[in-house]
């Protein structure tokens, strides 16, 4: 097993970089694998969500170049793909079964898709029944919920005469993965596919049709894409993954909390539905500067967001700010540690269905540390600890429960913390963050990586 070993630290100063958005990347290789002709990618991550995605698709026929900087890939276009040799292989990655489960209902050909025990114990009723209503054969298995679909997702082929309808769904939870899985299979579909949200989820999907001349509206919550009279092909492109804003995350909190700080991320992506953590910071009162600098893939805002330490204020944090930062509230839990007061956190009950139940898991990591915390239902309340009044967070050793989030939230703790912490279970966290540990030392933070025995 391996483990994180951390040390209180002081001051982290430097610049870096963090790795592409995976969001952005997993829907820059299915668009590029759907296009007629190459299309170059740089700036992917190099993590095992993206690798599943590419390899699914590779599966389906689909070739792929990489180099160091960037990656070819040679579309096949929209009605290329092949039936593959065996079930595609998700791993971790929700995003790539939900998306690919949109795709590959369309096809002439059956598929599995299959993931690891963590990906096989979430919910996948919210996209096969809006599937299933627009006419595709997908079923999932039983599991601990009644009535719920789990992986592995077993999708048979349409036969000659069927195809996919028109769908008109109301999203009874603001999901990115299940719009962006009903955009998808709406490519293929013979009517309009119109997608209502309760609050906006994040966009990419979205702007990435746009760019490739996809006919998609989108108004508010509402997003519509009406096929009629279009050609149905997009040409290859070249594209650059902005860096990922829920790994900039750690550093910009780790920059916030410990004294005499300063972090500069560069390239990173500010999409307007992903910074709500960029807002929460600012509602902390945390000294964040953000440069504007162009646009990357599919028309994504880019920024240098620069970190300092300061003083934090409590936050309240709800509704649609919640959905523009769900990757990033464990992080957030941080922050609200080392914050002057009480921090709430509400309308996130959809941690539970996350690679671990992050509500749970993050209460019992904070009071690990020594942190006042109340688990509710949708969320935390978190008192923060105060130095100057004689409390602050003690060392800790901690299990990530194979979650790469909770993993890299209780390594920036341990950074604060009044001692040595252990972070157990941490393999998890090359899956979204390779080189994450490298790049901490690089700015000064005691940190070791060690193997033992589990």
């Amino acid at each position: 097993m391996r483990r994180f070993r951390v040390r209180r630290s002081g001051a982290l100063r430097g610049s870096l970089t963090v790795p592409g958005d995976k969001s952005i990347g997993h829907r820059a290789l299915l668009f590029a694998s759907l296009a007629e002709g190459a299309s170059r990618i740089r700036g992917l991550s190099n993590g095992l969500d993206n690798h599943a995605t590419r390899g699914a698709l590779e599966a389906m026929g689909v070739r792929f170049q990489t180099n160091e900087a960037d990656t070819t890939v040679e579309g096949v276009g929209l009605f290329g793909l092949k039936m593959p040799k065996s079930s595609l292989d998700c791993g971790n990655s929700g995003t790539t079964m939900r998306l690919l489960a949109g795709i590959v209902s369309a096809q002439k050909f059956g598929v599995r898709l299959v993931g690891d025990a963590s990906l096989s114990s979430r919910p996948m009723r919210r996209i096969v029944e809006p599937l299933r209503a627009r006419g595709a054969h997908i079923a999932g298995v039983r599991g601990k919920t009644e009535g719920e679909h789990y992986a592995p997702l077993s999708i048979a082929p349409l036969i000659d005469g069927e195809s996919l309808t028109g769908l008109r769904y109301e999203s009874p939870i603001a999901s990115a993965q299940v719009k962006s899985c009903l955009l998808l299979s709406g490519l293929y579909a013979d009517g309009p596919t119109t997608v209502y949200e309760p609050l906006l989820s994040r966009d990419h999907t979205e702007r990435m049709m746009l760019a490739l001349g996809v006919p998609l509206s989108s108004a508010g919550t509402i997003s519509v894409l009406d096929p009629a009279g279009w050609v149905r092909r997009w040409d290859g492109f070249d594209w650059t993954v902005p860096g990922d804003l829920s790994s900039a995350a750690f550093f910009l909190v780790a920059g916030a909390i410990v004294e005499g700080s300063e972090i500069e991320i560069e390239g990173v992506g500010t999409n307007p539905t992903r910074t709500g953590i960029l807002d929460a910071l600012r509602q902390a009162r945390a000294s964040i500067e953000l440069v504007p600098r162009g646009d990357g893939a599919g028309n994504e805002p880019v920024a240098r967001l620069v970190s300092r330490h300061d003083r934090i204020a409590p936050v309240r944090v709800g509704g649609e700010i919640v959905t523009r930062m769900i990757d990033e509230v464990p992080i957030l839990c941080a922050l609200a540690a080392c914050a002057e007061g009480r921090t709430d956190i509400r309308d996130a009950e959809e941690l539970r269905a996350k690679e671990s139940d992050r509500l749970s898991t993050m209460a019992s990591t904070l009071r690990a540390f020594g942190v006042d915390v109340v688990e509710l239902q949708d969320g935390l309340t978190i008192h923060g600890m105060q130095r100057g009044a004689g409390r602050w967070l003690t060392p800790a050793t901690v299990n990530a429960h194979g979650d790469h989030r909770i993993a890299m939230t209780a390594v920036v703790l341990g950074l604060v913390a009044d001692g040595e912490s252990i972070v157990e279970d941490v393999a998890c966290v090359e899956t979204s963050f390779p080189g994450f540990a490298e790049r901490l030392r690089a700015l000064g933070a005691d940190l070791v990586e060690e193997e033992v025995e589990a």
